[in-house]
């Protein structure tokens, strides 16, 4: 696998530090999760299966669990034998708890030149937010991210995904694995500060033309992929449920109006997005309520426009996509796991869905020899 023979010392905990060590476990990285007696809080919230949380099953799998207190002399002193041949190691303390406890990145670095040091924060390891607590929720709301999230009333919603922890996570994997590259040449391994801020602030390049040129703020409803145009909006069907059209493009307009008998239509796409479209909004709202979202389906089958029903997250784990792409995993005990995106024709990935009990690795957490006295 791509990471075989790769070290990982991971201190994170949550969402993003742990989804990003998960991917490097799945594709063959040695991951040795060190947490504090109490254990990663993600063992702790949500559903259980098998005496496990969900929320951890989906994050740790493959990995290896050691706890260790790093307000101790002697689990300080093994956590330092862990660094000293490592490849990566993550965490995602608040800014400066690292350095005060006595693993911040010059001394580690210091100790073990080849070490790729990730930290993963709010808003990043200087600035004049770096010492302000934060979570997902918050930092969305304050990268500008929630008001592009906003329901028909014009209300901001609270997003689904939790897009900060998730593209920090996905940064910083990018990240670590450019800086294992560069130390192929170089010898050194590198200091990576991801902010969760600066990932959100990154993420919607095609939604910044008002903000970036005109000096404004979006109007939801006037922009191309908020809810200004026809052909990129959901719609509710006659039992409740919804279905989205996706796909802009002009072939797809006249496929789907010419289908529906109103080719007249077509021309209100022609000017872009915005309140021109109006009518087109209205007659195809009034249409899709007419049959429910099964029939709607059926109707969409064969022909070239993009059209998805809104589906649960148990239909879209019931897709039949999903199994052929490998993305639904069970394991011995019958519980499910989600498989891994990247996707490789040669050494792909192979994760390994045993869950580490608590400290089930404690004999990797060595105290160091002493040293030899004259």
């Amino acid at each position: 696998m791509k990471l075989q023979g790769i070290k990982v010392v991971d201190l994170s905990v949550f969402l993003p530090g742990p989804y990003m060590t998960l991917m490097m476990a799945d594709h063959g990285a040695d991951v040795i999760k060190v947490e504090p007696p109490g254990g990663d809080p993600a063992r702790e919230i949500g559903p259980r299966e098998n005496g496990t949380t969900i929320f951890f099953r989906t994050m740790n799998r493959g990995k290896k669990s050691v706890v260790l207190n790093l307000k101790d002399a002697a689990d300080k002193a093994k956590l330092d034998a862990l660094v000293a041949d490592a490849d990566v190691f993550v965490e995602s303390f608040r800014p400066g708890v690292m350095d005060r406890l006595g693993f911040g990145p010059e001394r580690l670095r210091a100790m073990n030149p080849r070490l790729v040091y990730c930290s993963i924060s709010a808003f990043g390891q200087d600035g004049p937010m770096r010492d302000v607590p934060a979570h997902d929720l918050a930092v969305e709301a304050l990268a500008g991210a929630i008001t592009l999230n906003r329901g028909q009333d014009g209300a901001p919603a609270i997003p689904g995904i939790a897009a900060a922890d998730m593209l920090a996570s996905l940064h910083a994997f990018s990240a670590v694995l450019m800086a294992l590259y560069r130390r192929e040449t170089t010898g050194r391994g590198d200091r990576v500060d991801l902010a969760m801020f600066d990932a959100v602030l990154s993420a919607y390049p095609n939604q910044l033309g008002a903000a970036l040129g005109l000096k404004r703020e979006p109007v939801n409803l006037e922009e191309r992929s908020l809810g200004g145009a026809a052909f990129y909006r959901i719609y509710e069907t006659a039992d409740g449920r919804h279905l989205a059209l996706g796909g802009q493009e002009e072939k797809f307009i006249t496929n789907l109006l010419t289908a529906l008998g109103r080719p007249d239509l077509i021309a209100l796409t022609e000017d872009g997005p915005g309140r021109h479209q109006q009518p087109l909004m209205d007659f195809l709202s009034d249409t899709f309520a007419q049959k429910p979202l099964a029939a709607w389906v059926e109707w969409f089958k064969g022909r070239d426009v993009c059209f998805a029903p809104v589906n649960g997250i148990l239909e879209a784990l019931a897709e039949p996509q999903t199994a052929h792409r490998g993305m639904v995993l069970i394991d011995e005990a019958g519980q499910t796991h989600i498989g891994n995106a990247a996707k490789f024709a040669d050494e792909p990935a192979r994760p390994n869905l045993a869950l580490p009990e608590l400290g089930a690795h404690q004999d990797l957490a060595r105290a160091p020899a002493p040293a030899d006295q004259d």
